[in-house]
């Protein structure tokens, strides 16, 4: 009765905090990417200011995460986790009432903050609740709530752009926000006394390597990849013919990524840590080479779905590794880990639109994105990685 008991209670607080990763990440932090070319159609907007704008947000999100470590106790604070919430959700809406550029770099900066408190504060919440019902190999199904508001921001945009245009889509993705956060907050908020699992708890064997290598590289991808994460839709609508398809490619990025954070670490504890996230850099570069030139729907589809398969496979194993590293000291390896990743998706964007304005073009960009997803996965084949955990 009790194993039943905390099973249903670790499945509704996961679902809860999936929906709130939809909210934080899918919505707050990723809806711009397909509302982009809405607003540069709209309002004639430079890719220099549209990538300034998206480097704003992630420089909100490098606050948010340094703050929280700097500041644990802050985690715990639920007038903070409200207001969060709240302004994460405001700012989505705003963004559609006003062209004014500092307006916008304010809320999208008030976004990236908020999006780093609830990315963190959900993770924390949740990973207890599973931890003490033995559960904690569900922990990555709780990120996919990411793909899954990439997915749905996706579907609407194109609907929403018919009834009112780019600021009718911030307003329905707003709107889209409010009821998945009501709706996870009675799904997830459910204060049930949970007795710890009595199921062996394996004990942490400790690995000193050094996680600079593996931030030096996680800092590169964090740069390679927000450069498509920010333009793909934009380069898409571009491109002659495919226009219609555009906003149905963030649907393809959503829906690869929903099972990849899955995937990628149940390969990784099969044929090593090492091999499965070269494998992911790999991956993803080709993606991006591939979409230099993609003319095609077949091409812009593999494009979109080999980066949607392999971004948030990369955060979790890169993540899982650092806790290897540094297992009685997992927050500073998360902190260092985080740091370095928010660091390399902070100068992505703003480099890539102000080159892809002087140059006419994304190919130097998405050139250069590759290079560094390139450069990175190098870098892993000389660091030294913790031995892959016993799959059972």
């Amino acid at each position: 009765m009790q194993t039943q008991h905390n099973n249903q209670t670790a499945l509704t607080v996961l679902i809860g905090g999936m929906l709130g990763m939809v909210v934080a990440m899918g919505i707050a932090r990723f809806a711009y990417t397909p509302i982009l070319p809405l607003m540069q159609r709209d309002l004639g907007i430079s890719n220099s200011l549209a990538g300034g704008l998206a480097a704003i947000n992630y420089a909100g999100y490098l606050v948010g995460a340094v703050l929280c470590m700097l500041a644990p106790k802050l985690l715990h604070n639920r007038v903070l986790t409200a207001t969060a919430l709240f302004i994460s959700i405001a700012t989505t809406l705003t963004m559609g009432l006003t062209t004014s550029e500092i307006a916008w770099s304010a809320m999208r900066f008030a976004s990236g903050l908020t999006s780093a408190i609830l990315f963190i504060v959900i993770t924390a919440e949740v990973a207890e609740t599973l931890i003490r019902c033995g559960h904690s190999q569900w922990l990555g199904a709780l990120y996919s709530g990411i793909g899954a508001g990439i997915a749905l921001s996706g579907l609407l945009v194109p609907w929403l752009d018919r009834i009112n245009g780019w600021s009718g889509t911030w307003l329905g993705m707003g709107g889209l926000a409010l009821g998945m956060a009501l709706l996870g907050l009675a799904v997830g908020r459910r204060h049930i006394e949970v007795r710890p699992s009595t199921q062996p708890v394996a004990a942490p064997q400790k690995h000193k390597h050094s996680l600079w290598r593996l931030a030096v590289a996680y800092f590169l991808e964090g740069f390679g990849y927000i450069v498509t994460a920010t333009f793909i839709v934009a380069i898409i609508t571009d491109t002659p013919g495919l226009a219609g398809f555009a906003p149905y490619s963030w649907v393809a990025v959503g829906v690869a990524a929903i099972p990849s954070t899955l995937i990628w670490p149940l390969l990784a504890r099969r044929i090593g840590y090492q091999k499965a996230l070269l494998s992911a850099y790999a991956l993803q570069a080709v993606g991006i080479v591939f979409s230099i030139n993609a003319t095609t729907i077949g091409e812009v589809l593999f494009a979109a779905v080999s980066f949607g398969a392999t971004f948030l496979g990369i955060v979790a194993l890169t993540l899982a590794e650092g806790n290897r590293r540094r297992p009685t000291d997992t927050r500073r390896a998360a902190a260092i880990l985080t740091t370095a990743f928010s660091l390399g998706q902070m100068f992505g964007p703003a480099v890539a639109g102000v080159i892809a304005d002087t140059h006419a073009g994304f190919f130097l960009p998405l050139g250069i994105a590759a290079g560094c997803i390139v450069c990175g996965g190098v870098i892993i084949i000389f660091d030294h990685f913790s031995p892959a955990p016993i799959l059972n």
